[in-house]
C-alpha cells in the first residue's frame, strides 16, 4: 500500500514545537510539505525535516492524501474547507472555529467530499489521560465535577511563545483551554444541556453545565493566571467515589502522534472518530452559548487581557 502522503498548514510555534516533528517522525505517513503565510519561515521549517515548502494552500493540497493544519481558527476554517473540497483527510487543531456558522460548514465540507476528520485535542489522545477518560465513562455513576484549566500565557512574568496570538489575547481562556476542558468533561458526563458562564480576574471564565446523565461540572478557564498558580486539575465525585485527570507524562508530540494514527485508521475502516470535526462543532456550539452568558465588560473594567489585549501579530 502507498504511505498516505500529509501536509502542513502553519509555521508558528504550535507547529514548530509538535505538527512538524511529529508527522516527519511517524512511520505510517510522508511528511510532503509545508506552506506557510511566511514563505521564509515554510522555507525553514521544510528543511528542518527534509520535505518542501508549498506557494500556494491549493498546490499542497494537490500533492497529499491528508493535511493537518496549524493556524488560528478563522484561518484553519477558511483552509479547511478548501482542503476538504480537494478530497483531503483533515488533521485540525482545536477550536474548529470560533463561530458556530463556521463550524457547521466544515462538518458540512467533510460530509460532501467524504473525508475523515480528526481534531486534535491533547487530553483524548495522551495515552494516561486517554486511558483515564475512557475508564470514567465506562465506570459512570458520577454526580460532579470541577476542572481548573489555567494557563500563564499573558501572566505578568510570561515567556510563553503564544503571548503574541492575536486570537488567544481576543478570545482567551473560555476559546484556547475551554475545549481542552470540554474534550474530558463531555464524554464522561454527556452532553451539556444547560451552559452558563461568570466573569473571573482578568480574561478567567467560570463555566458551569448540566450534562444528559444528570452530573453538574464547573470548569475555570484562564490564560492569564499567575505562573505559580497555572496547571491542570480535573476532579470527578460519583458512586466510586473520587478520581482526577492523570498528569501527562509525556510531551504532546506522542499524543499527536496518536491523532495521526487516530486519522489514518478512520480513513482506513470509514468510521468515524470519537474527537471528528462533529464533535468539534459541539464543543464550539457550547463554548458560543457559554459565551453568549458571560455579563458584558463594564466600561470602567479593564479588558479581560489586561495590557495584552492590544496588538501583536501570530
Amino acid at each position: 500500500m502507498t504511505t498516505p502522503r500529509i501536509g502542513l498548514l502553519g509555521t508558528g510555534p504550535w507547529a514548530r514545537r509538535v505538527h512538524a516533528p511529529a508527522l516527519a517522525a511517524h512511520p505510517g505517513v510522508a511528511f510532503t510539505g509545508v506552506w506557510g503565510r511566511r514563505a521564509e519561515a515554510a522555507a525553514a521549517l521544510a528543511q528542518v525535516h527534509d520535505t518542501r515548502p508549498y506557494e500556494s494552500p491549493d498546490e499542497l493540497f494537490e500533492a497529499c492524501d491528508a493535511v493537518a493544519i496549524a493556524l488560528p481558527p478563522s484561518a484553519q476554517a477558511a483552509l479547511a474547507l478548501r482542503a476538504a473540497a480537494a478530497g483531503c483527510h483533515l488533521l485540525l487543531d482545536k477550536p474548529v472555529a470560533t463561530t458556530v456558522p463556521e463550524a457547521r460548514a466544515l462538518v458540512a465540507a467533510a460530509d460532501r467530499a467524504g473525508v475523515a476528520s480528526v481534531v486534535f485535542f491533547t487530553a483524548r489522545f495522551g495515552e494516561q489521560e486517554g486511558a483515564w477518560i475512557a475508564a470514567q465513562a465506562a465506570a459512570g455513576g458520577w454526580f460532579s465535577a470541577h476542572a481548573d484549566w489555567l494557563g500563564s500565557v499573558f501572566a505578568e512574568d510570561s515567556s510563553s511563545p503564544y503571548a503574541h496570538s492575536p486570537w488567544r489575547r481576543e478570545k482567551g481562556g473560555l476559546w484556547d483551554v475551554g475545549p481542552h476542558a470540554l474534550s474530558v468533561l463531555l464524554p464522561v458526563l454527556g452532553d451539556a444541556e444547560e451552559i452558563t458562564a461568570t466573569r473571573g480576574p482578568a480574561d478567567a471564565v467560570l463555566l458551569t453545565m448540566r450534562h444528559s446523565s444528570g452530573a453538574a461540572s464547573s470548569a475555570t478557564l484562564a490564560l492569564t493566571a499567575p505562573a505559580a498558580a497555572a496547571g491542570v486539575e480535573v476532579t470527578l465525585r460519583g458512586t466510586a467515589g473520587t478520581t482526577c485527570l492523570p498528569r501527562r507524562q509525556d510531551g504532546p508530540e506522542v499524543a499527536y502522534g496518536h491523532a495521526v494514527d487516530a486519522l489514518l485508521a478512520a480513513v482506513e475502516t470509514g468510521l468515524p472518530n470519537a474527537c471528528d470535526l462533529r464533535f468539534g462543532l459541539r464543543v464550539t456550539e457550547i463554548l458560543a452559548a457559554a459565551e453568549e452568558t458571560l455579563p458584558p465588560l463594564m466600561p470602567q473594567e479593564p479588558s479581560p487581557h489586561g495590557e495584552f489585549g492590544r496588538g501583536g501579530h501570530q
